[in-house]
């Protein structure tokens, strides 16, 4: 059945025209149906994207499985080019066969790139949950998981934590110790411990990830390909062997490939990501650390910047031990890269953090002067 031929709004629940869609497998629905109405009626297909790769995609519609140029949409700006997870407007035919449009993002995994310049780098569209990827092969890098997860709440999908080659930790305390840990820098995320291996916990994660299009995000040799094999029941990924000295592997994805899942749902998998630069993200970065920012709510001063001001409630619970030292200097350290990023493209924000730090310059010298005056 072609989409053309399948205009028309919903009725009862279970009784949509678009219920036996072909593309219901790949995340297609009635608000899906209703945005591409007006591509409809030009006699376009509507597709997802599955794979994009040197300015052409693999796309899936309801006549399969096509190759498709994107030159029509925007190629020289990264945050809107086409990208794997993007529902699309295909032309029916033609050689080449070109995409002429996407439909407005839901949600989009956005990180900035590895250039001087302030650009955003857009990795997966329409993404319902990220799943951080995390191996128990090597010790535990919690500063990168924040990282990530700021990304991933930032992006506007539902970030879950997997824990994965938990069979390398047989023992049940030290195990949930870990989970523990990795709870403790992730509030309001789910935690999971998974072995590709044995099994354990795949129904679990399944089961979760059936609702909706989710992003297999983490470091090489963390066991994506391997979880995403183990996720489809088949070898659809390649799978290379993890680098004992530190864990790491080489880029077993090399692209961003959508995959159904036999379970129901959709599965983008992505390379390893060595570099996750953040791109405006601070109301994802306050997610992340949202005990800090409660708590930052009862500081003396409004701007407090909890470094040396008197009254901060934030350094009052470093030094109680209510909050971990490492949690506040990882807040730190993600707030002034992400400050740096946006200033890069916001003249005005530059201007206003140079005045900041000439005032901090300046109350630093006063203070220092002040010091050295009560020492005469």
């Amino acid at each position: 059945m072609s989409l053309s031929s399948s205009s028309g709004s919903s009725s009862l629940p279970g009784s949509s025209p678009f219920s036996s869609h072909p593309l219901v497998p790949y995340g297609w629905d009635d608000s899906w149906a209703d945005a591409f109405a007006p591509y409809t009626a030009e006699g376009l297909l509507a597709g997802r994207v599955v794979r994009v790769d040197r300015g052409q995609c693999d796309v899936v519609t309801a006549d399969g499985l096509l190759r498709a140029d994107t030159a029509f949409v925007t190629p020289h700006d990264p945050m809107r080019v086409v990208c794997t997870g993007d529902w699309v407007a295909v032309e029916p035919a033609g050689d080449p066969r070109y995409v002429r449009t996407y439909l407005p993002r839901r949600s989009a995994f956005v990180r900035s790139t590895s250039s001087k310049r302030a650009e955003g780098q857009i990795l997966a569209a329409n993404v319902d949950h990220a799943v951080v990827a995390v191996s128990l092969a090597v010790e535990l890098d919690l500063g990168r998981v924040e990282r990530f997860l700021a990304l991933a709440w930032e992006s506007g999908a539902q970030p879950v934590v997997v824990l994965s080659k938990a069979d390398l930790v047989p023992d049940a305390a030290a195990l949930g110790h870990l989970v523990q840990d990795v709870e403790t820098v992730a509030p309001g995320v789910p935690v999971l411990t998974v072995s590709s291996t044995t099994g354990e916990g795949l129904d679990v994660l399944a089961a979760v990830l059936a609702g909706g299009t989710s992003v297999l995000l983490g470091q090489s040799g963390a066991g994506k390909s391997t979880l995403a094999n183990a996720l489809l029941g088949d070898d659809v990924m390649d799978v290379q062997a993890t680098r004992d000295v530190d864990g790491k592997g080489r880029h077993t994805t090399t692209t961003r490939n959508l995959l159904a899942l036999p379970g129901g749902g959709v599965l983008i998998d992505t390379p390893g990501l060595r570099g996750v630069g953040l791109w405006d993200a601070e109301t994802g970065v306050g997610q992340v650390f949202a005990e800090i920012e409660e708590l930052a709510a009862d500081c003396r001063f409004h701007d407090c910047a909890h470094v040396a001001e008197p009254g901060c409630a934030v350094l009052g619970a470093v030094e109680s031990g209510e909050l971990p030292e490492r949690r506040l200097d990882s807040y730190r350290k993600l707030l002034r890269e992400n400050q740096r990023i946006v200033a890069k493209s916001d003249a005005r924000l530059r201007a206003e953090i140079r005045k900041e730090w000439k005032r901090k310059g300046a109350q630093g010298r006063a203070a220092m002067e002040a010091k050295r005056g009560g020492l005469r």
